[in-house]
C-alpha cells in the first residue's frame, strides 16, 4: 500500500539528491569495508539454474529465467548473492577474519511495489570467513554493532554536507522473534516489528525463519544459507512513514548439521544433490557470517525520502507515478 505523508516536500532537489546518494554510498561502503575487514570483489547478476546458488527467498518468488546459445543450463537472474559469496570466499582463498563485499543488483519480478519495495533490488552483499568456534550470537552481535556504527558515521557526513536531520539512533535493541511473539501474541509479525521499533527505534530481531512456539514463523527465510538460530534483521523506526524499515538481513551461515535440519524442516532435502549443497556438506566451504544491506533503503532513510523511487531508477505502476507527482514525490 502506498503511504503519502502529509505536506511532504523533500529537502533535496533531484540533482542534490543524486549527489547525496553518491556521498552516502561511497562513504558507507568504504567505512563498512574497514569496520569488517572486507575486500571488494566483482559479482554476477545471473547464475546457472541447477547450481543451487540462487536465493529462493520465501520459496514462492519466481526468478527471471532465460537460455543462451552455447550454455546447456538455463540461466537465472539472482535474487541475492547469499550463497554465491560463500563459494567465492573458498575459491578466492580468503582466511578467517577476512571477507568480501560487492554491489548486488537483482530483479525480483514478484515484488509488490510500494514506498519500500521495488522489482529492482540493490544492496551491499558482504560475507566474512570465521572459525567454527565463532558460530555464536556474539559474532552476530558484533557485526550488527559495526554496521550501525558505520551507518551513524555516514549519517553524520550527510547531515553536515546536505543540512539533513539525523534519522537513526545508535543504540541497538536486540530481541528474538519468539520474545516478540510472547510480548504481542495478538499482533501480526509486521505489527510486532512496528511496535518494537516505535519503542526502541533501532532494533535487531533475531531467529528469522524458525518455527515459533505457536507454530508460525516470524518471516520466511531460505533454509540453506542462514542458520535460523543465529540470524536476524536490522530495522529502524521511520517517523515520516510512521512504520519500521528493514535495512539489513544477515546471519551466521549454516554448517553441515543446521543445513540438513533446515532442509528437512522446509521439505526440500532434494537440494542436497545441488552443487553448492554438496560442497557445503563435504566440508569444502568455509564457515562464514554475512548479509545484505539495502542501498536504496539506506539512502531513502538517511535522505529523508518518502519513496524508494526517489533514490533509485526503477519502474512503477502508472497510477503510482500520478499519485506521487501530485504529492511532491519525485520518482527518478
Amino acid at each position: 500500500m502506498l503511504i503519502i505523508p502529509q505536506h511532504y516536500r523533500s529537502k533535496l532537489g533531484i540533482r542534490d539528491t543524486e549527489r547525496a546518494i553518491k556521498t552516502a554510498k561511497d562513504g558507507f561502503e568504504k567505512r563498512l569495508a574497514k569496520a569488517l575487514n572486507l575486500e571488494r570483489v566483482s559479482a554476477p547478476i545471473f547464475v546457472e539454474r541447477t547450481s543451487g546458488l540462487n536465493d529462493d527467498l520465501n520459496g514462492v518468488e519466481r526468478p527471471v529465467r532465460f537460455d543462451s546459445p552455447g550454455l546447456s543450463d538455463e540461466i537465472e537472474i539472482v535474487h541475492s548473492l547469499a550463497k554465491w559469496k560463500r563459494s567465492a570466499l573458498a575459491r578466492y582463498g580468503f582466511k578467517p577474519g577476512e571477507g568480501l563485499y560487492t554491489d548486488m543488483n537483482a530483479i525480483r519480478r514478484d515484488e509488490e511495489t510500494d514506498n519500500l519495495h521495488s522489482i529492482y533490488v540493490d544492496q551491499w552483499d558482504w560475507e566474512k570467513v570465521i572459525e567454527r568456534s565463532d558460530r555464536t550470537f556474539d559474532t552476530l552481535r558484533s557485526a550488527v554493532t559495526s554496521i550501525i556504527d558505520t551507518l551513524k558515521q555516514t549519517e553524520e557526513e550527510l547531515c553536515s554536507g546536505f543540512d539533513l536531520e539525523p534519522a537513526v539512533t545508535e543504540d541497538v535493541f536486540f530481541v528474538s522473534s519468539e520474545e516478540l511473539l510472547k510480548t504481542w501474541p495478538e499482533l501480526t509479525p509486521k505489527q510486532r516489528e512496528d511496535a518494537i521499533c516505535r519503542e526502541k527505534k533501532t532494533v535487531f530481531i533475531s531467529q528469522i525463519g524458525k518455527t515459533l512456539s505457536d507454530g508460525s514463523r516470524h518471516d520466511g527465510r531460505a533454509p540453506d544459507y542462514d542458520d535460523w538460530e543465529l540470524n536476524g534483521d536490522i530495522l529502524v523506526w521511520y517517523p515520516l512513514l510512521d512504520r519500521s524499515v528493514e535495512l539489513s538481513s544477515m546471519g551466521v551461515r549454516v554448517d553441515e548439521e543446521s543445513l540438513l535440519r533446515q532442509l528437512k524442516a522446509a521439505n526440500c532435502l532434494d537440494r542436497k544433490e545441488l552443487g553448492y549443497h554438496k560442497a557445503l556438506l563435504n566440508g569444502q566451504l568455509p564457515y562464514t557470517v554475512g548479509g545484505g544491506i539495502g542501498q536504496s533503503r539506506l539512502c531513502m532513510v538517511l535522505l529523508g525520502k518518502a519513496h524508494i523511487g526517489e533514490v533509485q531508477a526503477s519502474l512503477w505502476p502508472e497510477q503510482m507515478h500520478t499519485v506521487c507527482a501530485e504529492h511532491g514525490i519525485d520518482l527518478l
